[in-house]
C-alpha cells in the first residue's frame, strides 16, 4: 500500500530544532528508514493472508479480518499518538513505536503455538499499532529536518524509500512464507494431524517476523542512541479530539471520506491479488509465483509517483485526481470482464493509478485549513481505517459471489474518488 503521508501528519505541538547541517543529515537516514520499514511490513499482509487462508481453512471474508486487525489500529491509535508525541517529543515516541512493532512481531511465537486465527490477528492489530505510532512521528518530522522551500522534495523522497518497501517485502515474503504452501487436503486430516500440520506450517511465518523483530529493535536502539541529536520543546496541554469540528468543513469532511474510501480501495485490491492470479481463467498462478507479482502492484506506485510528481505541476491536481480514479474503476471493470492476462495485468497496473491519490486528496481536503492544518492531518491519519473496513466488505461480496464480482467494492470507491476530485479541481476560495 502508497503508505508516505504529506508533511504534517498528526502532528503535535512539539517543536523540534536540530543542532546542525550533520546532525539533520543522520536524522533523515533513520527517518527514511522508518518510512521504509513501515511500508514494507504493512504490504507483508498481502502474503500473510493467503497463507493464513490457506491455514485456518478461511472464507474471504474471515480472510480479510487480517486487514481489518490490522488497520482498526490506526483508528484507536493515531490520536493517542499525536498527544504521546506531545508529552515526549518525536524520537522518544519513534521508539516507542519501533518497540511496539517488535512486540507485536514477537507475539507470532505464542500465536503459532496456539494454532489459532484470533492470536494471529491479536498479533497484527499490536504490530499495526507500532506502525501507526511511527507513522504519526515520520510524516510531520521529515518536513522538519531542513529547510520549509525544500520539505517537499524530501517528503517525495521518503515516500520513495515507503514504495521501495513495498515493492521489496511482498516479493521476500513470497519466497519465505508462501514458498511452502503445502499441497495438503485438510479435509483428509484427523484433528491431530491438523493440529500438527498448522503448527509446522506457521512456524515459517513465525520465523520470517522473528527476523523482522531483530531488525526493528537494532533499529530502535539506534534511534534511542540519537534522540538527543533533535531539541525539542513539548508541551502535554490540548485535546487531541478538537480536530473532528473540523469534519463540519465539507470539503475537509469529503476529503476524510476519500482517504477512507482510497486506503481501503487499495488495501482491498492488494489483498486479493495472490488469489485472484491464482485463478485458472487468470493467470492460473502458484502461490508463490502469485506472491512475487504483489510487488508490481506496490511498485506500479513507486513509478507512479515520480511520474505523477511532474503531472501535478502543470495540471489541476483534482483534475487529476478525477482522471486516476476513474481509471482505477475502469481497470477494475476490465479485469472482471475478461480473462488470461488482460484480467491479471489491469488488476496489476492499478497500483500505477493509485500512486498520486493519497497525497493529492490530502492536500485537497487540507487546503484553507491554516494554522488548523496539523489537526486535519490527524484526522486524516485515523481515516485510514478504511484498510479495515473495506477489503472485509469485498470479501464478504467475494464470498457470496465471486471474486470477480467483488470487484465491485473498490470500484465504488474509486468513482466517489473521481467525484470528490472534480468537486475540487478549483482552488478553495473560502476558507
Amino acid at each position: 500500500m502508497q503508505i508516505g503521508h504529506p508533511a504534517g501528519a498528526a502532528q503535535s505541538d512539539a517543536s523540534p530544532h536540530s543542532n546542525g547541517g550533520a546532525h539533520l543529515a543522520s536524522l533523515r537516514v533513520f527517518v527514511f528508514a522508518l518510512f521504509f520499514t513501515f511500508g514494507g511490513i504493512t504490504s507483508l499482509n498481502d502474503v500473510i493472508i493467503p497463507k493464513l487462508k490457506d491455514l485456518f481453512t478461511l472464507s474471504y471474508a474471515q480472510a480479510m479480518l487480517v486487514q481489518s486487525a490490522f488497520f482498526a489500529a490506526y483508528f484507536i491509535v493515531s490520536l493517542p499518538a499525536a498527544s504521546i508525541v506531545r508529552r515526549i517529543g518525536y524520537m522518544r515516541t519513534a521508539v516507542v513505536g519501533l518497540l511496539t512493532m517488535t512486540a507485536g512481531c514477537l507475539l507470532f511465537i505464542p500465536a503459532a503455538s496456539s494454532s489459532l486465527f484470533g492470536a494471529f490477528l491479536l498479533a497484527l492489530f499490536v504490530l499495526a499499532a507500532g506502525i501507526t505510532i511511527v507513522q504519526v512521528v515520520a510524516n510531520p518530522l521529515i518536513s522538519m529536518l531542513g529547510a520549509p522551500q525544500t520539505a517537499s522534495s524530501r517528503l517525495t523522497f521518503a515516500q520513495a524509500f515507503n514504495s521501495l518497501g513495498t515493492t521489496v517485502f511482498p516479493y521476500v515474503g513470497a519466497i519465505l512464507i508462501l514458498g511452502s504452501l503445502a499441497k495438503v487436503d485438510q479435509a483428509t486430516l484427523s484433528a491431530v494431524q491438523l493440529a500438527a500440520y498448522r503448527a509446522a506450517e506457521s512456524q515459517v511465518v513465525v520465523h520470517t517476523y522473528i527476523g523482522l523483530a531483530i531488525a526493528l529493535a537494532i533499529v530502535a536502539a539506534m534511534v534511542w542512541a540519537n534522540r538527543n541529536k533533535l531539541v525539542e520543546h513539548t508541551s502535554p496541554e490540548g485535546s487531541v479530539f478538537s480536530a473532528f469540528g473540523l469534519l463540519r468543513r465539507p470539503r475537509f469532511a469529503f476529503g476524510t471520506l476519500c482517504i477512507f474510501l482510497y486506503v481501503g480501495a487499495e488495501v482491498a485490491v492488494g489483498s486479493l491479488i495472490v488469489n485472484y492470479l491464482m485463478q485458472f481463467d487468470v493467470l492460473g498462478l502458484g502461490a508463490e509465483a502469485a506472491g512475487k507479482h504483489v510487488p508490481l502492484y506496490w511498485g506500479g506506485a513507486m513509478v507512479g509517483r515520480f511520474l505523477g510528481a511532474y503531472v501535478l505541476r502543470i495540471c489541476s491536481p483534482g483534475k487529476v485526481l478525477a482522471v486516476a480514479g476513474g481509471l482505477a474503476a475502469l481497470l477494475l471493470l476490465v479485469s472482471s470482464n475478461s480473462t488470461g492476462a488482460v484480467s491479471g495485468w489491469s488488476l496489476l497496473a492499478i497500483g500505477l493509478v493509485n500512486s498520486i491519490m493519497f497525497p493529492t486528496i490530502f492536500t485537497l481536503a487540507s487546503e484553507g485549513l491554516g494554522e488548523r492544518a496539523a489537526e486535519g492531518s490527524g484526522l486524516l491519519c485515523v481515516a485510514i481505517v478504511g484498510g479495515a473496513v473495506v477489503p472485509l466488505l469485498t470479501g464478504f461480496a467475494a464470498d457470496l459471489s465471486s471474486l470477480r464480482l467483488a470487484l465491485a467494492v473498490p470500484a465504488i470507491c474509486y468513482l466517489l474518488i473521481l467525484v470528490f476530485g472534480w468537486y475540487a479541481r478549483r482552488p478553495l476560495q473560502n476558507c
